[in-house]
């Protein structure tokens, strides 16, 4: 049984929330520097290079890619050979709480949906958990602005719907989304489950780099159909018009009930961030 402090998992994730915030994940950043260079329209390519050089200064200056610094979403893979010395959720949230008041990142989170109050530090968390093997802990900070998140929608289908529904479905969401979310978009698609595992799986979709497509054929194929479909929107950079209304679709599919086949797409920015370690 191998043991880890809580005091390095509050380090780990105060670190990860302030880098999240600050540099892009490798990937997404070229890919939005190829999207530059491919644009065919003028202002489209004008806004494209405005956003690579807004990373670049947020590089050079140590402040956020975006001043919406988001919900800190968090996904946690412990290893069942790990005991952790302390109490896991209080030691992640008092790791948010650093990252976000000592790195000087905006404090999003209210207190109640409906009385609201900004609890000051951006705590609690939306914590993920999943046992594996083995004698280690995984941390993903995923931070989550609202601009993207609250364009994000879920269905209900029923296993009568075709490709074309679901197709159909995706495209709706990007085209009602329009220039909220800061486009161009990077859209995580659930397929399957339940609910709220469907909800879940649209999340973690956005968390995969965006030059891995998924490992199945079919599910590849119907992620550039639907990557396709949203650009020929021409919603485009910011919403100005363009060929680049997303970067990437990812699918993350899952088992689900005779009677269903629940579809939800989350939503994100160009700036969907995030960042991980091993412990």
């Amino acid at each position: 049984m191998r043991e880890i402090k809580a005091a390095q998992i509050t380090a780990a994730v105060r670190q990860l929330c302030i880098e999240a915030n600050r540099v892009l994940p490798q990937d997404l950043e070229a890919c939005i520097r190829c999207a530059a260079e491919k644009e065919t329209s003028s202002l489209g390519k004008a806004i494209l290079s405005d956003l690579c050089g807004n990373m670049d200064a947020a590089r050079e200056l140590q402040i956020p890619v975006c001043q919406d610094t988001g919900m800190a979403v968090i996904f946690a893979e412990i290893g069942q050979e790990v005991h952790i010395q302390g109490n896991f959720e209080q030691a992640v949230n008092e790791g948010v709480r650093q990252g976000y008041v000592e790195g000087l990142l905006r404090c999003s989170v209210v207190a109640d949906p409906i009385r609201r109050g900004n609890t000051g530090d951006n705590t609690p968390a939306v914590l993920h958990t999943r046992l594996v093997e083995g004698d280690k802990l995984t941390l993903m900070v995923a931070p989550k602005g609202f601009g993207s998140e609250n364009m994000s929608r879920i269905k209900m289908f029923t296993p009568s719907a075709s490709l074309d529904d679901i197709v159909g479905f995706v495209v709706e969401t990007a085209r009602i989304a329009g220039s909220n979310p800061c486009p161009p978009m990077v859209l995580g698609v659930g397929i399957g489950g339940d609910f709220e595992k469907c909800a879940l799986l649209a999340k973690m979709a956005l968390c995969r780099p965006v030059s891995e497509p998924n490992p199945d054929p079919f599910y590849a194929e119907l992620e550039q159909r639907m990557l396709d479909e949203v650009n020929a929107l021409g919603v485009g950079p910011q919403g100005f018009g363009g060929d680049t209304t997303a970067l990437c679709v990812h699918i993350e599919p899952f088992p689900t009930h005779i009677a269903g086949l629940p579809v939800a797409v989350n939503v994100g920015c160009h700036v969907t961030r995030h960042k991980m370690i091993t412990i």
